[in-house]
């Protein structure tokens, strides 16, 4: 009998050991993935600001994604992410972060938060972020899972994108990260003179460009970036597509 307890008191201790070290080789490999990540994913492809990479490098994207492809999380590729939306693949989020040439001091509105993890980036270069989300399940997990990382610069609300957030305006910079044929009039009057816009501009249901929007005065300027492939911005955005 005693030398079963100590077999059972061994097991215990060290399956617990076992467990403890399996997770830090989990978490070690994630840390290679992001390294192989930004190398080969950002830097090679021209992703040249410093403080991007370090975020991109620094965060757990696994953590937003669903659990069950956490293994494809650092691939050069978009993922579902439920309720009909995706994350973007690395290379867009980098890009599209870096457009915004944010130096630390900034208030950025994100339209479409997802999962969370394009905020996370933002969070890491700006001062304040304010995200919104019309898919209300994706709006409280992701605040949930921003609130639990101990991002307290992301304020995450669930609402129509299109309208922006006025309460925050004017924005140093405003992202947004679902297709719409045309600029949303409420983003560019939240836009500080001087700001800049990011967003895929284009047909939502075909390939769209990537587009950067500088604001000056009552006018603005639109550089075409790259193509690229985005979802559908829903709600007001689908009632006034075409107009």
């Amino acid at each position: 009998m005693g030398r079963l307890l100590f077999l059972f008191i061994a097991f215990i201790i060290f399956g617990s050991q076992h467990l403890a070290a399996l997770a830090v080789n989990d978490s070690e490999k994630y840390v290679s993935a992001r390294e192989h990540m930004v190398q080969s994913q950002l830097s090679k492809r021209g992703i040249v600001d410093k403080r991007v990479l370090m975020a991109m490098k620094k965060l757990p994207r696994h953590l937003f994604v669903p659990e069950i492809l956490a293994f494809k999380a650092y691939t050069d590729s978009p993922l579902p992410i439920g309720e009909g939306q995706t994350i973007s693949q690395p290379y867009i989020v980098a890009l599209m972060t870096e457009l915004l040439e944010l130096s630390g001091s900034e208030k950025v509105l994100e339209i479409g938060t997802g999962s969370g993890y394009q905020a996370a980036v933002l969070s890491e270069l700006a001062k304040e972020v304010v995200s919104i989300e019309i898919k209300e399940k994706l709006c409280i997990k992701a605040r949930k899972l921003l609130d639990s990382l101990s991002y307290t610069n992301v304020e995450v609300r669930c609402g129509d994108g299109y309208f922006g957030w006025n309460k925050g305006a004017p924005y140093d910079a405003i992202m947004l990260t679902a297709a719409v044929d045309h600029i949303p009039p409420p983003l560019l009057a939240q836009l500080k003179d001087g700001g800049l816009l990011v967003l895929p501009l284009g047909n939502p249901f075909s390939y769209q460009n990537l587009v950067l929007v500088t604001k000056k005065g009552d006018d603005y300027k639109v550089w075409q970036i790259a193509g690229v492939l985005f979802v559908p911005m829903t709600g007001h955005a689908m009632q006034t597509s075409g107009e």
